[in-house]
């Protein structure tokens, strides 16, 4: 099916998320051919114009108060739509790419590492600190409204039913909606009073408690919770893990006073009380503390601050939207008429200048064709070629570039070193390894193709002049110029012979060559010669 689009630009492609606001969708920006997530109103809870009107309102504050908090630790809004039929209502905000919420790692029974546990507390606090600074409180911190990224990095998202501590900002609540979580709800929420942000460090605090000790700090219907909250006190973490520094059990039991003045003055004393449990810049975590396999590790933040991106990492897995699951028999009907309607959209989408969103498209029926004819045929093949080359436009350098290469040796499986298509994926990905600036490693790769373009069909072939000219080219950009120059000379000669002087690549040629300074340039009309760096 066709994704369906918001606003006249956002595509929606796959629901990621839901909850009592709204849904949050995988989406694609047409105009900026980027990812991005959509927050979407339930409609469905709307029951009279009031709760429309609050809705509203809970919206666009939503959007604004998430706006004003200039973190990285909360995803970044990019638009907001509020119609006043109510017709559209939506939130385009930074697509946090392989994130999974800190409640996914809480395990009953199972504590996390101590210096797991207190880097995302660390993180949070640094965020709320950002948040608090406008005023923002959020209200209803929790692990469903904390992500960890693949690279360790913490996010905090829903702002939705924050509370501007400004003059005459009233406060919003639903009739009969009980903002907040039980589990995680300072004795003053639950009591009505009035919210500050140090009732976000007792969530903050009930976080740390459950990723410590394995358990929340009280447990029961949502009235005795709440009960406990205001009146009993939490049993000492240490009494639940006799290895917890005494600093950190002092500090998790005065987050978790019930009086909101007996707990830390603000969120960045919090970070300064845990800056001594984090792990020191260049530290190596030993065996015995580090993270469950497959838990992305949050002290590389601290361990390794400002690191450079690790390229091997960059690119996520690839997504097979409506794909079928591994084991699902393969209807050969249906999957022709996916092939097709995949194909068509990736073509459309391609006219239109959306690379990226084609190359996704596309890819989300390479996994099912390829349980259908099998991964290694010349239909899948294809089909992951063009995927490539969508990457490719759309300037998705590295990702192209291993593509390339794992096709090029597939098809030389399949077809042998002198096929054609093993040759042009061989192209590409030297032309992504100069895009890359990975120039020693393109101008190896091209040498080498070159040899084997001549070996099968000759100096003269169409494949082998524009490597030639590629090949010029890169060692021009590369500032060997003698190099560049006889390359270049020898190749204008063979194109005066072969296509003549008022050929396009006879053209691009002499303007190459007209850049040396040297003679006068040969007459020419084109303007390639951008393409030459001297």
């Amino acid at each position: 099916m066709p994704a369906r689009r918001v606003g006249l630009r956002y595509d929606l492609i796959e629901e990621i998320g839901f909850g009592g606001m709204g849904s949050v969708w995988r989406g694609y920006d047409t105009v900026l051919d980027r990812e991005i997530a959509v927050k979407t109103i339930r409609f469905a809870q709307i029951h009279s114009e009031t709760d429309a009107a609050e809705f509203a309102e809970r919206f666009r504050r939503e959007a604004r108060i998430t706006a004003r908090i200039r973190h990285h630790g909360v995803p970044q809004v990019y638009d907001a739509v509020l119609d006043a039929g109510l017709s559209e209502v939506y939130l385009v905000m930074e697509l946090v790419e392989g994130a999974a919420t800190l409640r996914s790692y809480l395990i009953a029974g199972q504590p996390l590492p101590v210096e797991w546990a207190v880097a995302v507390a660390a993180q949070i606090a640094t965020t709320l600190s950002y948040a608090h600074a406008l005023p923002v409180v959020h209200r209803d911190l929790k692990p469903d409204n904390v992500l960890v990224t693949p690279n360790g990095t913490v996010k905090v998202i829903d702002f939705g039913i924050a509370a501007l501590l400004e003059p005459g900002t009233p406060k919003l609540t639903m009739t009969g909606a009980f903002l907040g979580s039980a589990a995680y709800m300072s004795p003053e929420q639950a009591s009505g009073d009035k919210v500050t942000p140090r009732t976000d460090l007792y969530a903050l605090g009930c976080i740390l408690y459950e990723t410590l000790c394995g358990r929340p700090v009280f447990e029961g219907t949502v009235p005795a919770v709440l009960h406990q909250h205001a009146g009993t006190a939490p049993t000492p973490p240490r009494a639940l893990r006799a290895d917890l520094p005494d600093e950190l059990d002092r500090l998790v039991t005065e987050l978790l006073a019930k009086r909101p003045e007996e707990r830390p003055g603000d969120a960045a004393a919090v970070y300064e009380r845990l800056l001594p449990l984090l792990p020191a810049p260049g530290a190596v975590i030993a065996p015995d503390r580090e993270p469950p396999a497959d838990v992305p590790d949050p002290t590389i933040v601290f361990r390794r601050p400002n690191a450079p991106l690790r390229i091997a990492e960059t690119a996520p897995a690839p997504r097979f939207q409506g794909s079928l699951p591994a084991t699902a028999p393969v209807n050969g009907d249906v999957l022709e008429q996916r092939l097709r309607r995949h194909v068509d959209e990736y073509r459309g989408l391609l006219a239109d200048g959306r690379a990226l969103q084609a190359a996704d498209v596309l890819s989300g029926i390479v996994e099912p064709a390829g349980r259908a004819f099998g991964t290694g045929s010349p239909r899948v093949l294809e089909l992951r070629l063009d995927v490539a080359l969508a990457r490719f436009v759309g300037r998705e350098f590295r990702r192209a570039r291993a593509e390339f290469d794992a096709l090029a040796a597939a098809f030389a499986r399949a077809n042998g070193f002198g096929d054609e298509l093993t040759m042009q994926c061989r192209k590409f990905a030297a032309d992504c390894r100069v895009e890359l600036g990975e120039l020693t490693e393109a101008l190896s790769d091209m040498r080498a193709l070159l040899a084997d373009v001549r070996a099968v069909s000759g100096d003269a072939g169409e494949t082998a002049l524009e490597l030639r000219l590629s090949l010029g080219l890169l060692l021009a950009l590369m500032r060997r110029r003698e190099e560049a120059f006889d390359v270049l000379d020898a190749l204008y000669d063979d194109l005066l012979l072969v296509r003549g002087g008022d050929d396009g690549l006879t053209v691009e040629v002499a303007e190459a060559l007209a850049r040396f300074g040297d003679d006068e340039p040969p007459a020419s009309g084109s303007d390639s010669a951008d393409r030459f760096v001297n």
